[in-house]
């Protein structure tokens, strides 16, 4: 058990319902298909104008009022995002402008929807030489990177953020153990083609809709449903727990059809497992923290009961953490 704490969360969504039949205009498909394939049920899209830093500047807010600690006492922000505001610098840089955390480190993480896992990870290090406090984000606006015509991944996503204070204290949720993994030869399965030094984005790269966010679905599928099982159990193997000791599993809002399957065979029987993609759809690297925020907010996780978070997505990379209320 390490001595680093959860001590508040938060989360924002944009105002704006996106109803399925209005998401999946474009793609030829409507709320019957879409319920059917993925529960989901509507999402939140940005305004125009707004950016990746806004929502994550608005659910760090959230965080440090749950917590009751001030900008001023952050030692380090690490933004979790796909979607940055631009290529550089990292959008962890406005969002500590926004919230007047000048004394605060900043750097983005990007492993996609298991992003806020990585941070997560990457700031129990920061946090063991500098002290202080550390606020991890986990935003994406996927909205403005969707293909309008594409059903497997326009009907998927929305926008959102989730925020965690951390700190190195005896206070707030205890992270028992906490695991990082990619798997770099499945890294084509979930993408947005260009706009990097691989692929820049000439002319012909835009007409050929390199822009967009592409994903094999099935292909994610299938290594969701054969790896994460046996990669759940390893974890909490090596956390020294039984799959009946987990009272609350948070995994990453990737698809409700999915994760009913899934949770099945982790065969976690006395654990609740907590969505909001019904009402949010898949919000990336906010989908953990976001959902985690909602369980809290609403009394959910009583002191000593573990809570399960679960990440993964691009790359492929999967993230887990175990934390005792």
């Amino acid at each position: 058990m390490t001595d680093t704490g959860i001590l508040g969360t938060g989360a924002f969504v944009p105002d704006r319902v996106v109803s399925n039949d209005e998401a999946g205009a474009g793609a030829g498909v409507d709320d019957a298909w879409i319920t059917a394939k993925t529960a989901i049920r509507e999402r939140r899209w940005a305004a125009g104008g707004q950016a990746t830093s806004d929502l994550a500047a608005a659910a760090g807010r959230a965080a440090l009022e749950s917590a009751g600690i001030s900008a001023g006492q952050l030692s380090v922000i690490v933004v979790a995002t796909s979607t940055p505001d631009r290529p550089q610098p990292p959008t962890a840089a406005r969002v500590q402008h926004l919230l007047g955390a000048s004394g605060a480190a900043a750097f983005d993480v990007n492993a996609v929807c298991s992003g806020e896992l990585f941070a997560l990870s990457a700031v129990e290090g920061v946090l063991a030489r500098r002290g202080g406090h550390a606020l991890v984000i986990g935003a994406d606006l996927y909205s403005r990177i969707l293909d309008p015509a594409d059903r497997r991944t326009v009907v998927l996503f929305g926008d959102g953020a989730g925020a965690m204070v951390v700190g190195r204290t005896g206070r707030g949720a205890r992270l028992r153990h906490l695991e990082l993994h990619t798997f770099g030869e499945f890294s084509e399965l979930i993408q947005v083609p260009g706009g990097g030094s691989l692929l820049p984005l000439d002319e012909e790269a835009l007409r050929a809709g390199k822009q967009y966010f592409r994903m094999d679905g099935r292909g994610v599928r299938r290594f969701v449903e054969d790896r994460l099982p046996q990669l759940v159990k390893q974890f909490l193997h090596e956390a020294g727990v039984a799959p009946d000791d987990i009272a609350h599993f948070v995994p990453h809002q990737a698809n409700g059809v999915m994760l009913d399957t899934v949770f099945a065979e982790l065969a976690l029987s006395r654990a609740t497992m907590h969505l909001t993609l019904t009402r949010y759809g898949n919000t990336g690297a906010a989908s953990v923290p976001l959902t985690l925020d909602e369980a809290a907010r609403a009394g959910a996780l009583r002191p000593g009961e573990l809570v399960l978070l679960a990440g993964f997505g691009g790359g492929m990379a999967a993230g887990f953490a175990l934390l005792e209320w």
